[in-house]
């Protein structure tokens, strides 16, 4: 299924095919003088109602970020869709539960992360990757990648061995700690912390073989 089309399964029709969507429909509460696009707190109602034009707009809104959390922890864009399909179906069924206590985003965000958790624990043992001929250290002892380009490191995470890709995107990007993350994968700490070594490790050679100058990568 397409990226496109995944919100049409999540709800019963709000609107007749040849009726022209409107906003005033998402909540009972809102004014048919309304302008402009719905609140998050309308999308989350018109959601809970079954809207399916407000489970649209929902996808819509967060479909293209979502989809830039799912290409970091997966191997394919094929893949990085069913990680995104699985976590918007999560999404509309238990949008009940959202508590409204942080933003809907990060709410979200969190579920796409567990969905590919769950696809990485589906996967794991179907996939053997070597480390290839890398150095066991760096030369330098921090480095950063937030001045290179998003699309080149994009890829390069996305060909690290998976356990380094999961362990790499949770510690830089997300922000967990070591613990955390050896809760959510089922590894130790200390192999958590070998796992993120060993990830910037083959992304800092990565970028030298390329030519890119070396700077201090985190």
């Amino acid at each position: 299924m397409s990226a496109a089309a995944t919100w049409f399964a999540f709800g019963a029709d709000d609107v007749l095919p040849d009726q022209t969507p409107v906003a005033p429909r998402l909540t009972a509460s809102r004014s048919a003088a309304a302008t402009g696009p719905p609140s998050e707190a309308e999308l989350i109602d018109g959601c809970l109602r079954g809207r399916q034009l407000a489970q649209k707009l929902l996808y819509d809104k967060y479909a293209g970020k979502m989809m830039a959390v799912c290409l970091r922890y997966a191997q394919t864009t094929f893949e990085a869709e069913d990680v995104l399909q699985e976590g918007f179906i999560t999404v509309f069924r238990t949008l009940a539960s959202f508590r409204r206590e942080c933003p809907l985003e990060f709410w979200i965000r969190r579920i796409m992360i567990n969905a590919a958790l769950r696809q990485h624990r589906r996967n794991a043992s179907l996939v053997a990757v070597s480390d290839g001929e890398y150095p066991q250290s760096l030369a330098s002892e921090e480095f950063t990648l937030s001045n290179y380009n998003f699309q080149e490191l994009l890829e390069m995470v996305q060909e690290l061995a998976p356990r380094y890709r999961m362990v790499f995107n949770l510690y830089a990007i997300e922000g967990y700690n070591h613990k955390e993350i050896g809760e959510l994968l089922g590894i130790t700490e200390g192999t958590s912390k070998s796992q993120y070594s060993r990830a910037r490790v083959i992304l800092q050679t990565k970028l030298e073989r390329l030519g890119t100058p070396t700077r201090h990568v985190s």
